[in-house]
């Protein structure tokens, strides 16, 4: 049976959004479990939010440090959970994911194929980690301080969850891999 998992970018504080504002690094390392997720992993999910954000970007990329990435996930399957688009045929490839989300991702599961990567998408690996649905959450752990209001990849009011400790590995720049699985 295919695995859930998903890759995040986390600072010490917790905070999930925008990566971007707050990662002054990325190294070898980081690139190179990056690329761990290319290869085992042939299905995307996706929430709203990075779907809308990314729909407009990465089909625009031909070439360039990005374009491996941008060939791997405009040519692979999509799944867009939202229960506020009406459509997601604006890039090639992805199915908007209506209803029940459990019975989706049991679906997609069960299928054939490699892995299913949840690409960002914080709020939706959240519901994945409630329903029991994730199978694995690394988290490339930034030495920083995000602050400034941005969202956490958990609220103060999330339900307990416990998770063990697969791998932890250190990165040249103080990122630290550090890969988790959901105890049931």
């Amino acid at each position: 049976m295919r695995k859930v998992v998903s890759g995040l970018f986390v600072s010490l504080d917790g905070v999930a959004q925008s990566p971007d504002q707050w990662q002054f690094a990325f190294d070898e390392e980081m690139g190179a479990a990056l690329a761990g997720t290319l290869e085992t992993c042939d299905t995307i999910l996706l929430g709203r939010v990075t779907f809308t954000e990314w729909a407009g970007y990465w089909p625009t990329v031909t070439s360039g440090e990005d374009a491996g990435f941008a060939q791997w996930i405009n040519g692979s399957p999509k799944y867009v959970v939202s229960s506020t688009l009406d459509s997601v045929d604006d890039w090639s490839n992805s199915t908007l994911v209506k209803g029940d989300l459990a019975t989706a991702v049991k679906e997609l599961k069960a299928g054939e194929g490699k892995d299913i990567t949840v690409a960002g998408s914080p709020t939706l690996v959240r519901s994945l980690l409630e329903q029991d649905l994730l199978d694995e959450l690394v988290l490339l752990i930034h030495p920083v301080v995000a602050g400034e209001g941005r969202k956490k990849l958990f609220s103060d009011n999330s339900p307990l969850k416990k998770l063990e400790l697969v791998s932890a590995q250190p990165t040249s720049s103080g990122v630290i891999i550090a890969t988790y699985r959901p105890t049931h």
